[in-house]
């Protein structure tokens, strides 16, 4: 039996359709105009008008939430976080992230994720954020397991995750990051500049196509020097992560990267951590303890420390914020990851592709998220 949606307004991704359907399964089996809709015997129909239909979100950078932490190395754990954020915030791909830690306990995190992916397809990929960084712009990431890239340890660590490191922020002005670099995009992981004191002499010379939380934990740029963020915004084959809280990122520097950037080179990410979704008050990462109030996560010493940012929030932001269409949004919090990673059954929704949607009413509210095809619905909380 196949689910069918009627009469709702489906971003593709590629395209609006104003009156539109979609029929799936764990893929997409057909989406159009009402004016193609032909039904089918074995066809579970419902009418969906006044639903707006977008791709499933793809979060590449996020440590946590509801409780729950990439580090903590809990299969279980990391398999209930995930649900959630599917169910909640209608996350369909997801890339749990590490943070600078021991090595023996960021293998123990590879092993945990790995565990839970085999179990929880939405989990298609690991983050590995540090511990390859500049002390100088080390945010709320713990100096003393700073070190220069090992080429060994991510070997290592990218066997203990049973190879789904797929992204790693790093400083490329480290000794050896060259070589690093050079290992990593052989391996199919994308190198992200980030936590980094680098000069754009030094990026000019680097193979990073990706850039960490634009503005945050990085050289800023100065009137003769653009610096880590001055790059990322002038080069057109870096795509840039945003963090649309509102707080890592004031709304007129939002807007401004997206007019320097424009939706085709920006990822919507929330680089939460194990506190969204919790109550305020005294939390923990990587070791440290945090402090949340006001939907702001940080140190003793007022330091952001990641974020309580849902997805939902982050995709509403960012047409608040920027300015931009659904249209737009869409782009940047779907279909860019997917192309970036390599994601080819992800990101749009077109015939094949897996059934991962999101459902809205008019307004933006979720209603509903679809992953492969298995429905997750708000009252499920």
């Amino acid at each position: 039996m196949s689910t069918v949606l009627k009469h709702a307004t489906i971003y593709t991704g590629l395209e609006k359709i104003e009156d539109g359907y979609i029929r799936f399964g764990k893929q997409i089996e057909a989406v159009g105009p009402m004016s193609e809709f032909r039904p089918l015997p074995d066809d579970d129909i419902h009418f969906s008008a006044e639903t707006v239909i977008t791709p499933g979100f793809i979060d590449v950078h996020s440590h946590g939430g509801y409780g729950f932490d990439a580090m903590d190395g809990d299969a279980d754990q990391i398999n209930e976080m995930v649900t959630k954020m599917t169910r909640n915030e209608g996350i369909t791909t997801y890339f749990c992230t590490t943070m600078t830690q021991s090595n023996e306990n960021i293998e123990h995190a590879m092993k945990g994720v790995a565990k839970a992916a085999e179990v929880n397809p939405v989990i298609q990929g690991v983050h590995l954020e540090g511990p390859f960084i500049s002390a100088t712009f080390k945010g709320a990431q713990p100096e003393q397991y700073i070190k220069d890239p090992d080429i060994d340890l991510l070997a290592q660590w990218n066997e203990a995750a049973h190879g789904l490191v797929k992204l790693i922020t790093m400083a490329p002005e480290d000794k050896g990051a060259d070589e690093f670099e050079a290992y990593c995009l052989a391996h199919g992981i994308v190198p992200s500049v980030g936590h980094s004191n680098a000069k754009r002499e030094d990026l000019l010379n680097s193979k990073v196509s990706h850039g960490t939380h634009l503005y945050n934990a990085q050289r800023e740029w100065k009137h003769r020097e653009p610096g880590v963020t001055g790059h990322v915004m002038l080069e057109d084959n870096i795509y840039a992560e945003l963090i649309c809280d509102g707080f890592h990122i004031v709304p007129d520097m939002l807007r401004l990267a997206y007019e320097v950037k424009g939706p085709e080179r920006i990822e919507l990410v929330t680089d939460s951590m194990r506190s969204k979704g919790m109550p305020e008050g005294e939390s923990e990462l990587g070791g440290q303890k945090v402090y949340v109030k006001d939907k702001q996560a940080r140190l003793a010493d007022g330091t952001l420390a990641g974020s309580v940012l849902e997805f939902t929030d982050a995709f509403k932001n960012a047409m608040k914020f920027m300015g931009c269409s659904i249209e737009d949004a869409v782009q940047m919090s779907s279909v860019n990851q997917a192309n970036e990673f390599g994601l080819t059954s992800k990101g749009t929704l077109e015939v094949g592709k897996d059934a991962d949607l999101n459902l809205f009413d008019t307004n933006l509210n979720k209603l509903a998220t679809y992953s492969y095809g298995r429905k997750f619905a708000d009252q499920e909380k």
